[in-house]
């Protein structure tokens, strides 16, 4: 649950860094839940029931009922002085042609992974890699049936960079998530200053 209600809806006067963040991933990863762990505005959400003209086309995901048609919106403000605005992209392979608009101006993307359906993430990096050249940090979501695996391990399956940030978190815990937000920004000011690798 996101924390709207305790947290101010207007910016902080203190702010002087406004930095955007895009959170990507395959059908059901956990983006949206992602953003409202940690959104201290009410979260815009475009969800849409999921009904039968997915079936054959979208991952039957048992109990999801609901999935992001457009993009999620939400904001954290970090340390008083850094907000974060965060744009999620829809799962579904027919919506991805909105990330390029969406990744515009973004300082990098977060990748949301299930190591349940690993191999579905592997689409969401190529597509990610041909419509951007953002810095990458990808989050291993701790669902708690889903195995678990060492997160150099992960890094070699999905083909990462060496210098790529692999976490894990529960999407759901708020500190975790900032946690994960603060790793992924951390490393995209890294690299535009030309410290790391891309």
């Amino acid at each position: 649950m996101g924390s709207a209600t305790s947290e101010p809806r207007h910016l902080p006067a203190a702010v002087a860094r406004s930095v955007k963040v895009l959170v990507v991933g395959a059908f059901g990863v956990g983006k949206t839940t992602l953003i409202d762990a940690v959104s201290e505005i009410p979260m815009l959400r475009t969800e849409e029931s999921v009904t039968t003209a997915s079936v054959g086309v979208d991952p039957a995901l048992g109990s999801k009922s609901t999935t992001t048609v457009a993009m999620d919106f939400g904001r954290l403000t970090l340390g008083g002085r850094t907000a974060l605005y965060l744009f999620g992209t829809p799962g579904q392979r027919r919506f991805w042609d909105l990330w390029s608009g969406l990744a515009d101006g973004a300082v990098g993307a977060l990748v949301v992974v299930d190591t349940r359906r690993l191999e579905d993430s592997f689409e969401v990096l190529d597509q990610l890699e041909e419509k951007t050249d953002l810095p990458v940090a990808v989050v291993i979501n701790s669902f708690p049936d889903a195995p678990r695996h060492p997160e150099d391990d992960v890094r070699l399956a999905l083909d990462l960079p060496p210098g790529t940030p692999v976490v894990t978190a529960d999407l759901r815990v708020r500190q975790e998530t900032v946690g994960v937000l603060v790793t992924l920004v951390e490393h995209a000011l890294r690299r535009r200053s030309g410290r790391v690798a891309a």
